[in-house]
């Protein structure tokens, strides 16, 4: 082996994993060849959890970083719209509680005039998946064929879909997060950023707008990571060709009034019908306004909420996947209520413990693969900032399985609290805004 620039140009397992561990700077060759030989199999897990664990600790730098997401993307297939007759864009959320956004901001976007591939994932833990509150709708489909998702996005009366990804779209990155899944290398900015982009790359998209939560309920706890994560996502986007843009939002407070499936589905027809909560109002239109400029459309995606075309486009998403927008959505067998136990004004709803409380109550999973219950979920009838009153219903817990209802009661025990006054100056929901 030689040594140059502090670059090592030995290509096989031991000497990649030395290099990074000892703070080398691996080659294009040295990622290429081990991302690949990962894929195949000719790299062992226990090789590549050890290299997953260097860089945890060493880090990589922005040509690593970024030659290891184009790495990820070559494993498989990329998807091309190029040829489609309206611009394509997609937005990312990091993951929180409440966060339906997607529901209501792909139909409005595409209402714009924008096609949308949306390729979202089921919930694990404490955060909801798009899919799962999009398979609540009876007869909707998560699994749509490229041929099917070009017929939809070119329909300029639908103009969206959101679809799992499939299995060709990645491959690398699929084996590699089931790794550090259970060797504790999950922690890893560049690796986090470069498994959300390469799937985002791949799909095709020619613009994308980066929603990266901040707070409790959030992967990302602090405002300075989560602006790292950030600010990589949007430099791996801008140098593979796609216009990317970043919002750091607030997640120490839920999204809405609702966290579980059906119910967040119900809520955002509620937002698309012109009315909702004012949190999801604001960032929907916050985010479509990124992605129509990023489309360079110009148009107020306000219009579009107003005047009823976002809803036309949400039943028509719907029924394009196989789901019946009229139909009703499943309800919980049991419920019970938390109740306020003085006056004063609600100064704290953490997310994490909503979050938790939620997925206890069965709208979330603990293994990938598990069930969920389409019905179980939270509805919050206060946030921080209004006045209650003793005896006043805080939030409404629904599941199929009231055994499940003192575990998620536990889970918010302290998760609420109230006050004689709210705090001065209540919290921004976006935080920062990083790209062109």
């Amino acid at each position: 082996m030689s040594c140059q620039t502090g670059r090592v140009t030995g290509v096989d397992a031991v000497s990649i994993i030395t290099t990074k561990r000892d703070g080398g700077e691996l080659s294009d060759e040295q990622i290429d060849w081990v991302v690949d030989g990962f894929t195949r199999g000719a790299v062992a897990d226990e090789q590549m959890s050890a290299l997953a664990m260097a860089i945890v600790w060493r880090g990589m730098t922005r040509r690593e970083t970024a030659r290891w997401t184009a790495a990820m993307i070559a494993s498989g297939r990329r998807m091309d719209f190029t040829d489609l007759p309206r611009p394509t864009v997609d937005k990312h959320s990091t993951g929180g509680v409440g966060d339906k956004i997607t529901l209501p901001l792909a139909p409005l976007v595409a209402a714009c005039g924008a096609a949308v591939p949306q390729l979202s994932g089921r919930g694990l833990g404490h955060t909801g998946g798009t899919l799962d509150k999009l398979e609540s709708i009876p007869g909707w489909r998560a699994d749509v064929d490229v041929p099917r998702m070009r017929e939809i996005l070119a329909d300029p009366a639908i103009g969206a879909v959101v679809c799992a990804a499939g299995a060709d779209l990645a491959p690398a990155d699929k084996r590699l997060y089931a790794l550090r899944d259970v060797t504790g290398t999950v922690e890893s900015i560049p690796l986090i950023a470069s498994s959300i982009m390469s799937k985002k790359i791949a799909e095709g998209t020619g613009a994308l707008v980066l929603d990266v939560k901040v707070g409790s309920g959030a992967f990302m706890k602090d405002h300075g990571a989560a602006r790292e994560l950030a600010t990589t996502m949007v430099e791996l986007g801008t140098d593979a060709g796609v216009r990317t843009v970043a919002l750091l939002t607030a997640m120490d407070t839920p999204l809405g009034r609702t966290a579980g499936n059906a119910l967040e589905v119900a809520e955002s027809v509620e937002v698309l019908a012109g009315g909702g909560p004012a949190d999801v109002v604001e960032l929907t239109l916050a985010l479509a306004r990124e992605m129509v400029a990023l489309a360079g459309l110009d148009i107020d995606p306000a219009d579009a909420l107003a005047d009823g075309r976002a809803m036309d486009h949400w039943r028509a998403m719907v029924r394009a996947q196989g789901g019946d927008p009229d139909a009703p959505l499943p309800r919980a067998r049991h419920t019970e209520t938390i109740r306020a136990e003085r006056d004063g004004v609600l100064t704290r709803m953490d997310a994490m413990g909503v979050g938790i409380a939620a997925w206890r109550l069965g709208a979330g999973r603990a293994r990938q693969g598990d069930p969920v219950q389409f019905g179980a979920g939270i509805e919050m009838h206060a946030k921080p900032g209004d006045p209650v009153r003793a005896g006043q219903p805080l939030l409404t817990l629904h599941t199929d399985t009231p055994d499940a209802l003192p575990g998620a009661v536990a889970a918010l025990a302290d998760s609420l609290a109230i006050g004689a006054a709210a705090p001065a100056g209540g919290a921004p929901l976006i935080l920062d805004r990083i790209g062109s």
